[in-house]
């Protein structure tokens, strides 16, 4: 393999990511659809798990390389999680600030801070087993019945709770319920699609991370990390322009969230992992946790609003925690 051609897998391989991730989710709703499912619940769990299943396909694929893995996938979580605060959110609020709603900062916030926590002791002895990973993934679908209990509590017109499926939701539910041979066609095709594309980002970013002299951390906390919060970005910079802030807040919070939880959970149900010192509750675990906490605060400051200074400050510290990775810990 050359540089060319793993630049080729990693590119091909996150679009591939993106887009079967849509197939799955309307093959999903269709499915649902014929099976009398009410699109509620659909949203809460299927469109909500299928908008985080790149993070999902390439932390597994990651653990299932074997040695290094677990660096990978985790750095994958927490570098998602930063670059969607602090980078997303930040260049969000410099295109226009973001109006925060008090319950999010009273609820959703919290629960993001609290999950982010919840790894803490599971990381400490370096190793997430199958029982860790179960209480999370446990922990995940109590939050998404939470979810489905608020949003049927919520006042008319009310972003629902904890992570903001309408968009993707509404996209599934335009193509209708499609005939049956379909609807199973598109649910496989995106099944392997996300193995597939998964797997040629994995070996593209492992490849070029390496030629760069990165470790598997590093790669996961850079390269794959960004790839993977690319539709995050897209979906929050769209819903600036539109003044959806809701969706904007929304997306990055749930986003999280379901990081934390589904990816670090879905990793280690399939395989149980091995970690590194650095992600053992390590710099690269608080600066996620002091980022969340920053993001919080910024909106707490400006009144329910995140502004652009803020915007510009999490950037710089974004751009900053760059730096401090490709220069002073990339072989760590």
């Amino acid at each position: 393999m050359n540089v060319l051609w793993a630049t080729l897998l990693l590119v091909v391989g996150l679009v591939i990511l993106w887009k079967c991730a849509e197939l799955l989710v309307a093959g999903a709703v269709s499915l649902a659809e014929r099976l009398g499912v009410s699109p509620l619940v659909v949203g809460l769990t299927v469109v909500a798990m299928g908008t985080s299943a790149p993070e999902v396909a390439a932390s597994i694929a990651a653990v299932l390389k074997g040695a290094g893995g677990g660096d990978t996938a985790i750095g994958n979580v927490f570098g998602s999680n930063i670059a969607n605060l602090a980078l997303v959110g930040g260049l969000v609020a410099l295109i226009r600030p973001i109006a925060v709603q008090l319950r999010v900062l009273r609820r959703e916030a919290p629960v993001m801070i609290g999950v982010g926590l919840l790894l803490w002791p599971g990381l400490l002895d370096k190793h997430v087993s199958r029982p860790e990973a179960g209480l999370l993934l446990g922990i995940f679908a109590a939050l998404v019945g939470l979810t489905a209990y608020f949003a049927k509590s919520r006042p008319a017109g009310e972003a629902p709770a904890l992570i903001d499926v309408g968009e993707p939701l509404e996209k599934a539910a335009r193509m209708g319920a499609m005939p049956v041979p379909a609807t199973l066609v598109y649910i496989a095709v995106g099944l392997v699609g996300l193995a597939v594309g998964a797997k040629m980002t994995i070996e593209g970013a492992v490849f070029l991370g390496k030629k760069a002299g990165l470790s598997d951390g590093v790669i996961g906390l850079t390269i794959i990390a960004f790839g993977t919060s690319l539709p995050e970005l897209v979906t929050c910079v769209v819903a600036a322009a539109k003044r959806q802030d809701d969706v904007s807040i929304g997306n990055l919070v749930g986003s999280n969230i379901f990081n934390t939880l589904l990816v670090t959970g879905g990793a280690g149900l399939v395989r149980p992992f091995d970690v590194g010192a650095r992600f053992a509750a390590g710099a690269d675990y608080w600066i996620m946790i002091a980022v969340s906490a920053a993001f919080i605060a910024a909106a707490i400051a400006g009144r329910k609003r995140i502004g652009r200074i803020s915007g510009a400050l999490l950037v710089g510290a974004y751009i900053g925690y760059m730096g401090y990775l490709l220069i002073f810990t990339k072989a760590i």
